[in-house]
This record gives C-alpha cells, sequence and structure tokens, in this order.
C-alpha cells in the first residue's frame, strides 16, 4: 500500500491515473526536468515514488537509486511525520540529484530532502488513485483497491 492519505474528499473529486496517462505524465515530466535542470542521478522515495522515479530516470538516461522515507515503514501505527529510513545512496554526494515521490499530499516527506518541489507532472487536489494503486491481491486475485471502490463505483466481491 501507497504511503498516501486514503481518504476521498468527494468535494474535489478523484483523478484516476491509467497507465497510458501515467506514461504521457512521466514522460512530460522528464522532458521539463530536462530542459530546466538535467540531473546526473535520479533517486525514488519509496516505496510508491520508485515506481515513477524508475520510469524517469528510464527516459532520461540516468542512475537510479531509491531512499525509504514513510510515516508507516517498520511500525504498525503511523506516525504523525514521515521518517527517513536508511541514508542517502552514496553515489548521489557531489551531484545534482532528482528526487522523485508518487505524489505531494501534505509535502512533509519531500520537506525531508529539499525545501519544496521544484516540478510536478500535474496539480491538483483531487484524489489521485494511481494504475499501481487501483487494484490488490486478496486471496491470490487482483481486486479492486476497497480504499476507493466507492470513488471507482466498484465493490469487492
Amino acid at each position: 500500500m501507497s504511503p498516501r492519505k486514503h481518504t476521498v474528499d468527494a468535494a474535489k473529486g478523484v483523478l484516476e491515473i491509467e497507465w497510458p496517462f501515467f506514461g504521457e505524465l512521466s514522460r512530460g515530466l522528464a522532458l521539463k526536468v530536462a530542459r530546466a535542470y538535467d540531473p546526473e542521478i535520479v533517486v525514488g522515495i519509496a516505496t510508491a515514488g520508485v515506481i515513477p522515479g524508475a520510469v524517469i530516470a528510464a527516459i532520461l538516461g540516468r542512475e537510479f537509486h531509491s531512499l525509504v522515507v514513510s510515516r508507516k515503514y517498520r511500525s504498525t501505527r503511523a506516525r504523525e511525520a514521515p521518517e527517513v529510513f536508511g541514508s542517502a545512496p552514496k553515489e548521489v554526494r557531489g551531484k545534482r540529484v532528482l528526487i522523485v515521490d508518487e505524489t505531494c499530499d501534505s509535502g512533509d516527506t519531500l520537506r525531508l530532502a529539499v525545501s519544496a518541489p521544484d516540478f510536478h507532472a500535474i496539480a491538483t487536489e483531487s484524489t489521485i488513485i494511481l494504475p499501481w494503486d487501483r487494484e490488490i491481491l486478496v486471496d491470490g486475485e487482483l481486486k479492486p483497491n476497497p480504499i476507493y471502490a466507492d470513488a471507482l463505483g466498484t465493490r469487492n466481491s
């Protein structure tokens, strides 16, 4: 499960991101980053930021690493603020680094690494349902994620 908030505010709507749209957002963001910053290395914030981070690193032809920043990692309860687990990969020292996370709700996770996000693919107050969150494995079968069932108009069977 993703570390993001899992509540849907019906007043703000839902933005469902399918895989083709995710690909287009990733390509657009990679172009924007390449033109304005041209990082030497890309770091994805685990767990869900690893997916767009790896895609953007591949598009840019850059080395990719990950770093765990989480409210829930190694805990049964969510912490009030996210924590960094481990340290930045040694390969980032002295390099221009792009840090990638999948969403930025409160900004707490990214603030642990930078003062504020410089690039984003899309800005919305809507609940974002990413393609890897839409369905989850239940008893060996992919089922609609119950967190988003009402927003997607589906029910688990």
